[in-house]
C-alpha cells in the first residue's frame, strides 16, 4: 500500500510539472531576467554582442550567394531569394522570451536551418511507420531509378540524413559532383573521383539533401510543407507567413499530381523562409523533447537521435549539430543547434530550458553570445 501511495505522488509530481511548463499561444509572454533568476547584465551583454556584430554577407540575397557559391560549375540560382534585414534574434527561458532585437516578425531566407526542418519531417515519417528503420535502403522505397546503380543501391536513409550517402547523380539540373567541389583539381577530375562507401566520409552537399528531399516526397506522397503545417507549425501556433520552397523545375509527378519537391536550403536559393518568432517555436518543441502542450508532436527518441554524433562526422547527427567536441568554448557539449548561412541558428540547451535564435549574427560571435546567455543562468 505505501509503494502504491509512494507511485501515485511520483506520477502526480510529475504530471503536474509537465503541466506547469508555459508554452506560448498567440502572444508570447515576456519576463524579465531577474523573474527567471538570471542575470540581466550578462543577459544584456549576449543580446548587445548579437545586435552589434552583424554579418558580412550582403543584404542582398542573391549578390551573398552568388559570392559564396559562384566557383561551382555550372552554378545557378533556380529558387526565390530575398533581400534580408539586419540582426535579430530571441532568447527564451522556460518557454518565456527575456531577451530580443531587431525585427522578430520579418519573415527571411533561413538557408541551412531548413535542414534541421527536413529532418523533423523524416522522424515524423518514422514516427508514422512510412519508414519503417532509418537503416533501411532507400532504392527500397524510390524504386523510379533515383538509387540505381552499385554505390546508391547502398545508401540508407541513415547515410542521408548524416551527409555521409555520397550520393552520386544529377537532379533537377543539379549535379552531385559540382556542389562544393575540392580546391584541386579540375571538372574531369571531380567528375570521375573514387566514390566513398556510404556512411564512411561526410561531405556537407545540398544536391544530396534535396535528394533527400525528394525521397520524403516519395514516402510521403504530399507535399512536405504541407506535413510540416499540418503536424509541427500549426500546433505550435506558428504563423500563417512561413514558406518552404524548391524550384521552378523542381516539381514531380506524385499519384497524377504536379508537387514540388522543396530543397533543404537556399544554396540555389529557395528553401525556407521564415520569421523568428516561428523558429523559436520550433526551437520550443525540440528542447520540450518534441512535446507541446500536452500532445507528443513529435517522439522523443527521434529529438534524442538527432542529437547524437554520426559515425562520419563527430559533431553532427540528422541534419542537426552539436558542441560536443567544443567547438564552441565554454559552452555545454549538450548543446545541439541548427545552422545555416549567414548566420542564422536555431540553438538547444535543454540542461538550462534555453533556445536561442539569431538572425544574421557574425558566426565569430555565436559561441561568446551563447556562452554569455548559459553564464547568465544562476
Amino acid at each position: 500500500m505505501k509503494f502504491l501511495l509512494l507511485l501515485i505522488f511520483s506520477i502526480f509530481l510529475i504530471s503536474n510539472e509537465a503541466f506547469s511548463q508555459y508554452y506560448p499561444d498567440r502572444e508570447w509572454e515576456r519576463k524579465s531576467a531577474s523573474s527567471m533568476n538570471m542575470s540581466q547584465q550578462l543577459l544584456d551583454s549576449a543580446v548587445n554582442i548579437a545586435s552589434q556584430n552583424e554579418n558580412s554577407v550582403d543584404r542582398d540575397s542573391r549578390i551573398a550567394i552568388i559570392e559564396a557559391f559562384s566557383r561551382e560549375p555550372y552554378f545557378e540560382i533556380l529558387g526565390k531569394t530575398k533581400e534580408r534585414a539586419g540582426t535579430a534574434g530571441l532568447i527564451v527561458k522556460e518557454g518565456y522570451i527575456v531577451g530580443e532585437w531587431g525585427d522578430i516578425n520579418r519573415v527571411d531566407m533561413t538557408f541551412s536551418v531548413a535542414k534541421s526542418y527536413l529532418s523533423t519531417v523524416a522522424g515524423l515519417a518514422l514516427d508514422k511507420k512510412l519508414i519503417d528503420n532509418i537503416e533501411d535502403k532507400v532504392h527500397e522505397y524510390v524504386w523510379d531509378g533515383t538509387f540505381q546503380g552499385d554505390h546508391n543501391q547502398k545508401i540508407s536513409w541513415d547515410h542521408l540524413l548524416t551527409q555521409s550517402s555520397d550520393w552520386s547523380g544529377q537532379q533537377f539540373g543539379l549535379y552531385d559532383w559540382a556542389d562544393r567541389p575540392p580546391k584541386t583539381g579540375n571538372i574531369d577530375d571531380w567528375r570521375a573521383r573514387t566514390l566513398h562507401e556510404p556512411g564512411t566520409h561526410y561531405k556537407y552537399n545540398d544536391v544530396r539533401v534535396n535528394v533527400l528531399a525528394y525521397a520524403l516526397l516519395q514516402v510521403w506522397r504530399e507535399p512536405l510543407p504541407h506535413i510540416l503545417k499540418e503536424h509541427i507549425m500549426d500546433p505550435i501556433g506558428a504563423s500563417s507567413s512561413w514558406r518552404w520552397l524548391g524550384y521552378p523545375n523542381s516539381f514531380v509527378n506524385v499519384d497524377g499530381l504536379k508537387v514540388q519537391s522543396v530543397s533543404g536550403g537556399g544554396h540555389f536559393g529557395g528553401g525556407i523562409f521564415i520569421n523568428t518568432l516561428d523558429h523559436a517555436r520550433f526551437g520550443l518543441l525540440f528542447m520540450r523533447n518534441g512535446k507541446w502542450n500536452d500532445k507528443q508532436l513529435i517522439s522523443e527518441s527521434w529529438v534524442k537521435s538527432v542529437q547524437i554524433s554520426s559515425q562520419a562526422k563527430n559533431d553532427y547527427g540528422y541534419l542537426w549539430w552539436n558542441n560536443s567536441q567544443e567547438s564552441w568554448e565554454g559552452v555545454s557539449k549538450d548543446v545541439y543547434y541548427a545552422a545555416g548561412f549567414g548566420g542564422n541558428y536555431i540553438i538547444i540547451d535543454e540542461e538550462n530550458e534555453l533556445v536561442i535564435i539569431t538572425r544574421w549574427i557574425d558566426n565569430s560571435k555565436i559561441g561568446d553570445v551563447v556562452r554569455l546567455v548559459q553564464n547568465s543562468v544562476k
